[in-house]
């Protein structure tokens, strides 16, 4: 019997709110995030939206200002490529380590995902794509024992992600791309074979570099 899930905080809700205008570039770069107007416009009071800015903050979404209100992070195409860089040393090394911890239950998780991924990839919604893409992610690391590497992969993707769903988000072949090197990443896990699954991440992650230096040009 599954566990009956408890209703989000006033503050989650807000944070995966604010969260997702940020991703999806509604709440463009460097715009200001005032407490008055955004509480008004989400029905809460300010202390539940000031954890949710300080949570975004922590995520490198957020700036905050001493004495000034917080506004959106700003990035450049070398701040998305200095992620990558950092996301491909994290990632290969947690699939490295996780390859050691496949449970049956771990595979069936990441086997849902998938399925999820090829519906919203069928459908071409693209921003639904990627938030499957950061969950499949999400749960390789939690899967690793190390509690401060899973926390920086979490931090890490979710502005590579914000990268790609400013800039890319009308070439849903992305996700066609990526979905199927998220498959290969499972049956290397599923074979536990400790090599094939870093390789593969190696090529997910050099993949996703090609693809945002194609979709910067063209955007």
């Amino acid at each position: 019997m599954k566990k009956i899930k408890k209703p989000e905080s006033l503050a989650d809700q807000a944070y995966n709110l604010i969260r997702k205008d940020i991703l999806t570039g509604i709440l463009a770069p460097n715009e200001e995030l005032r407490e008055e107007k955004l509480a008004i416009e989400l029905g809460i009071s300010r202390t539940p939206l000031r954890e949710a800015i300080r949570r975004l903050a922590t995520d490198g979404l957020v700036v905050l200002k001493t004495g000034k209100p917080a506004s959106v992070s700003s990035f450049t195409k070398e701040d998305a490529l200095h992620q990558m860089e950092v996301r491909k040393l994290l990632e290969t090394y947690n699939i490295e380590q996780v390859a050691r911890f496949v449970t049956p239950t771990f595979l069936n998780t990441l086997r849902d995902n998938l399925k999820l991924q090829k519906q919203a990839s069928d459908k071409n919604d693209f921003h639904e794509f990627m938030e499957l893409d950061r969950e499949f992610h999400l749960i390789l690391a939690n899967q690793n024992p190390n509690t401060k590497l899973r926390e920086m992969i979490h931090t890490i993707n979710t502005g590579v992600n914000r990268a790609f769903l400013i800039l890319a988000n009308t070439y849903p072949i992305s996700a066609m791309e990526a979905s199927g090197e998220h498959e290969d990443i499972f049956t290397a896990l599923e074979n536990k074979d400790e090599v094939a699954a870093t390789k593969a991440m190696l090529e997910h992650m050099d993949n996703i570099e090609r693809r945002f230096l194609h979709y910067y040009k063209k955007g």
